[in-house]
């Protein structure tokens, strides 16, 4: 009996990834790295694969064997419109039994992090909410433990939205949320979370470099290609163009001051549009400003996003990780953000005064917001600090709790 149960224990365990982990988000992809160094760390036997978003770029960048999280992510090669439908609609046909035959090869799969219970960026019912309802069940039935950890969750109008994503929530083994108003949206959803835990985001594991203070004429502007929630659909167009506006209006408050600025994306090409085109505008008005008085920063990784954040000295963003980075390299910052996740996170590290919502701020709010973070900037620099030791503390705690329930 003893060497039966011996030799069950050397079976290494085998570990799935699930979600939009290497698919152009910055955040997304710290999450998925601190999971990683969580399993290497303490798991360091586990077998690991994943079924992704990005998948190619997770098997060049990491090693780890992927699969597409839709079908016709590895088919979509097709420059004609109507194929490329017909490809869509027969991927949304196949994609449940890939999902469900995919979970069975694994004892546990995690979803590292991200708002995989949230709608507040548009989505449809059917796309990423319904892949959820499809893990969670098919580790409910084949007896795999399904763990989403650290995510962000929030209330959801959209019925058929709402109801894939409760089932996704009811049939996960473990569960945990990066935030005290994601457990509280469950619990409205009607999710019994009295077994459930809060922990920080899991980005705040990603390594980070020396602590710099960065250059004291430099901001980082983390911008976005925002068109409102959800819920916001008839109304995006305008939402956007006030959003640019506003930003273009900051720029140049920052520009005539002396300031010197880094534009910033976080997710892909689309965010890149809006810097590029903010940059363009900002020259097209002073014909005679310098070329590095405003320029735009891209990035290949995480570790890169952060290297170059860490040169500037204060930032103001709309993209939630790239706040949360910001906060973790202890810069004074101000969100501009867009569902009350923003609010949470400036909350839990001390620095609630400094949020404003992405469609309706104030830049005059803002100016008055951005002088006082300088006035204060070593004292907030002090509180991040304080809190993100804090932060590493509450992640330890969690990763020893996933250890006991999950291998």
């Amino acid at each position: 009996m003893a060497d039966e149960e011996a030799r069950t224990r050397a079976v290494p365990s085998r570990v799935g990834l699930f979600g939009w982990l290497t698919a152009g988000n910055s955040g997304n992809e710290a999450s998925m790295e601190t999971i990683l160094a969580y399993l290497s760390s303490d798991h360091p036997d586990a077998v690991i694969d994943a079924m992704t978003g990005g998948f190619k770029r997770l098997q060049a960048n990491y090693g780890i064997d992927s699969i597409p999280l839709t079908w016709s992510e590895s088919h979509d090669q097709h420059q004609n419109p109507l194929a490329r439908n017909a490809l869509k609609v027969f991927g949304k046909l196949i994609d449940p039994f890939r999902i469900i035959l995919w979970v069975r090869r694994h004892d546990v799969v995690i979803v590292p992090g991200t708002g995989v219970l949230e709608a507040t960026l548009p989505m449809r019912a059917y796309t990423f909410p319904l892949s959820m309802c499809l893990l969670g069940v098919s580790g409910k039935l084949s007896g795999v433990k399904v763990a989403l950890v650290s995510v962000g969750a929030s209330k959801i109008k959209k019925r058929a939205t709402r109801w894939f994503s409760n089932a996704a929530a009811r049939t996960a083994f473990y569960r945990s949320y990066r935030d005290v108003h994601s457990i509280d949206a469950m619990r409205e959803r009607g999710i019994d979370t009295s077994a459930d835990r809060v922990f920080p985001d899991l980005v705040f594991g990603a390594p980070v470099p020396p602590y710099a203070s960065g250059d004291a004429r430099l901001v980082g502007v983390g911008v976005m290609d925002y068109h409102g929630g959800n819920d916001d659909r008839a109304r995006a167009d305008a939402i956007h163009a006030a959003y640019v506006e506003k930003i273009s209006t900051f720029l140049d408050w920052l520009l005539e001051n002396g300031y010197s600025v880094r534009l910033f994306g976080g997710d892909g090409k689309v965010d890149y549009a809006v810097a590029e085109q903010l940059r363009t505008d900002a020259y097209s008005r002073r014909p005679d400003l310098e070329p590095t008085r405003i320029m735009v920063e891209t990035f290949s990784s995480y570790a890169e996003l952060l290297g170059k954040l860490n040169q500037v000295e204060t930032v103001v963003a709309t993209r939630y990780h790239n706040v949360m980075s910001a906060l973790k390299l202890r810069k004074p910052t101000i969100s501009l953000g867009y569902s009350h996740k923003f609010v949470s996170l400036m909350e839990s590290m001390g620095v609630a005064e400094f949020c404003q919502s992405a469609d309706s701020f104030s830049v005059d709010q803002l100016v008055e917001q951005f002088n006082e973070l300088q006035d204060r900037r070593v004292e907030l620099s002090q509180t991040l600090r304080k809190h993100n030791e804090a932060n590493d503390e509450g992640l330890t705690e969690q990763f020893a709790l996933m250890s006991a329930a999950l291998f």
